[in-house]
């Protein structure tokens, strides 16, 4: 549970900084997660359960490059 009145004082990073680079982690651990996904519906001859894998990973190598690109304008 996060706590409500952290601010970055503890951290040393802003709540929405720290947010937006969870949300990159996020995004690529989700994209690397979807290529087991992939592989295993590809090994069960699965075509539509492994193109919904793959839309999913394009979505959060998306949502990846958008927060990278904030980052870099942000924090850079």
């Amino acid at each position: 549970m996060a706590s409500s009145t952290e601010t970055g004082h503890t951290t040393g990073t802003k709540d929405k900084d720290y947010n937006l680079i969870w949300f990159v982690e996020a995004c690529l651990s989700n994209a690397l997660r979807m290529e087991t996904y992939i592989q295993d519906a590809e090994r069960e001859n699965d075509k539509e359960l492994a193109e919904l894998f793959r839309k999913a990973q394009a979505d959060s190598r998306k949502g990846a490059e958008i927060g990278k690109q904030l980052l870099r304008t942000r924090l850079g």
